[in-house]
């Protein structure tokens, strides 16, 4: 079996544990559930760990005291007596360690009230070493936590979570780059941009150490004042594009071309310290959209970062966001030829070869990896093949894509329009209002409203940020049949519309591979359960009844927890059996 999941069958009861960026999956199946069967205690051992830890659940069957005094939105009841009503749980480790994780997950029963009795008992180990493919290619995310009862506990005891959040990240992005970040707790910003973060800073402090490596970097939301110091600090080593782009209302130039921007005050620093023949602004014919570091030796590129996070408070410690490092001579300096003619002349990019054709890379060992360089002259070139991986699916499509709702025709439009009515399992999430929503267990769709639940948190929840204005998910990401050995992901800085393929400096990449598929399928399902949560919260239009985990059908008189997950050709019976087997 390969080294990114792990399943087992024991009694009619399965499992299966599935890789993911620094969390992994639990899929569970019961073949015949019984009627007393009222979920699953998750125990984990980790690589340093001598003994096996109940994960613990923030809900519980029953509560002593009044919900606001029994419960703080905490995780504090153990799995072992508050067990998991769902047959896919991610775990996040606290401080993931690189080595093997073992699992052991047990059916829990409860044959009369409060009474509760352990049923079949499957355990299972995998390895969530940090790096994706050593040498090659390491893929982080963002965590997108602002709204979210974990947060909240970064900030114990706080009472109005609001204020707090007036000084996480500036009110207006221009204000970005003498923003003075918050002290407390230390590590917040880190764990907000979690692996992404890390993988961002290694980079660039690797850049500034090295004085053997020059940088070239696209940018284009650039607010992010850690990044400007480092970037200042390689002086005549670094080149640079920063996005111009502009509009204008009412007689007032606005965006990152105005003169008072972020963008046009990081430029003016970095002029200062890399000189103005290190420095370009271009828009293409409508943004420079990249985010991407290109790191050389002697003129030659080793290593690329890219993906979708911008270098943004907003990009990477509130969006979802994702970035690829690849460590490849061959990537990097494609993405090195792609920087030297954007910077000669971004103006005619779209009439160079680079933009003509997909690039592909395939060694022995390694997944193929194609590349494909926009704006181009013909938008069909990039989007036709998201289109035709779509069709082809025979197992799974899951995506979170930003904007979605403002394609308003093209291959990936119809694709998407399609994949709601075809009969197979899809998830997706899109939080801005329009076409393109959020597709439901159910089958329905649904649109997404963080600021909903930070006014109406259910008890035993409390109230959440909903993190400002803006976007909360920017990733832009697609895969088609990720536990297949012809899985796929489509990720990059790329929107999926033709409008900006054809007039947006972006990249966006494929990637075959199930390891890299199975990674980013965790984080969609991880997006998507974030969001199902709050578009289902925000149904009622009203603040929801305390929320607690069911009682067997002959003690509550109600449906069984599972019973929705057993209706034949439902959405969640797809869900319940694609990540279990």
């Amino acid at each position: 079996m390969p080294d990114f999941e792990s399943s087992k069958s024991k009694n009619g009861f399965s499992m299966k544990l599935w890789r993911g960026e620094r969390m992994c999956l639990l899929g569970f199946d019961v073949q015949h559930p019984e009627p007393d069967f009222v979920g699953f205690a998750i125990e984990c051992r980790g690589p340093k760990d001598k003994a096996f830890e109940p994960l613990s659940n923030r809900i519980a069957f029953s509560y002593d005291q009044s919900p606001s005094k029994a419960v703080t939105g905490k995780r504090q009841f153990p799995s072992t007596e508050a067990p998991f009503q769902k047959f896919r749980w991610i775990h996040f480790p606290g401080d993931p360690q690189a080595g093997s994780y073992k699992y052991r997950a047990t059916k829990m029963h409860m044959p009369k009230d409060d009474d509760f009795k352990k049923g079949t008992s499957i355990e299972l180990d995998i390895s969530l070493d940090p790096v994706t493919y050593a040498g090659f290619l390491d893929v982080g995310f963002t965590r997108n936590f602002a709204s979210s009862q974990a947060f909240l506990d970064k900030f114990d005891g706080i009472k109005n979570i609001d204020e707090v959040g007036k000084k996480i990240i500036p009110a207006s992005a221009d204000d970005g780059l003498t923003f003075q970040k918050l002290s407390k707790p230390a590590d917040l910003y880190e764990w907000m941009g979690f692996e992404a973060h890390e993988l961002l800073f290694a980079l660039l402090d690797e850049a500034v150490a090295d004085k053997s490596i020059q940088l070239d970097v696209f940018t284009y939301d650039f607010n992010e004042p850690d990044i400007l110091h480092r970037l200042q600090k390689l002086r005549s080593r670094l080149r640079i594009i920063v996005d111009d782009s502009s509009k204008k209302k009412d007689g007032k130039i606005t965006g990152h071309g105005a003169k008072d921007s972020a963008e046009s005050t990081a430029a003016k620093r970095l002029v200062a310290s890399a000189g103005e023949d290190n420095v370009r602004r271009t828009h293409f014919q409508k943004l420079q959209h990249n985010k991407v570091f290109i790191a050389r030796r002697n003129g030659v590129p080793f290593k690329v970062l890219a993906g979708s996070t911008n270098h943004s408070f907003r990009g990477l410690y509130i969006q979802a966001n994702n970035i690829l490092v690849f460590t490849d001579a061959d990537i990097a300096g494609l993405f090195g030829r792609y920087f030297d003619e954007a910077f000669k002349d971004p103006g005619h990019f779209k009439s160079n070869e680079l933009s003509r054709k997909w690039h592909v890379i395939q060694r022995d060992g390694r997944p193929p990896v194609h590349l494909c360089f926009s704006p181009h002259q013909v938008t069909d070139l990039s989007l036709t093949p998201i289109q035709g991986a779509m069709q082809q699916a025979t197992s799974s499509v899951l995506y979170n894509v930003a904007f979605l709702n403002q394609i308003k025709s093209g291959p990936t439009k119809e694709a998407f329009d399609d994949i709601m009515k075809r009969p197979i399992f899809s998830y997706g999430v899109s939080d801005k209002a329009g076409g393109m929503q959020v597709h439901k267990p159910d089958g329905s769709t649904a649109l997404v409203d963080f600021a909903f639940l930070a006014k109406n948190a259910p008890q035993p929840f409390k109230r959440e940020w909903s993190g400002q204005k803006g976007i909360n998910v920017h990733h832009k990401f697609l895969i088609t049949d990720f536990s297949l050995p012809t899985a796929k992901v489509f990720t990059g800085s790329c929107n999926f519309a033709p409008g900006g393929e054809a007039g947006n400096g972006d990249h966006l990449i494929l990637i075959e591979d199930p390891k890299v598929a199975t990674g980013y399928a965790i984080e969609a399902i991880r997006v998507f359960d974030h969001l199902h949560f709050r578009s289902v919260m925000k149904q009622g239009q009203r603040k929801p009844e305390v929320l607690k985990l069911r009682k067997p059908k002959a003690i509550s008189g109600e449906a069984a927890w599972f019973e929705s997950s057993y209706v034949e050709g439902s959405q969640r019976e797809k869900d319940r059996t694609l990540f279990s087997h």
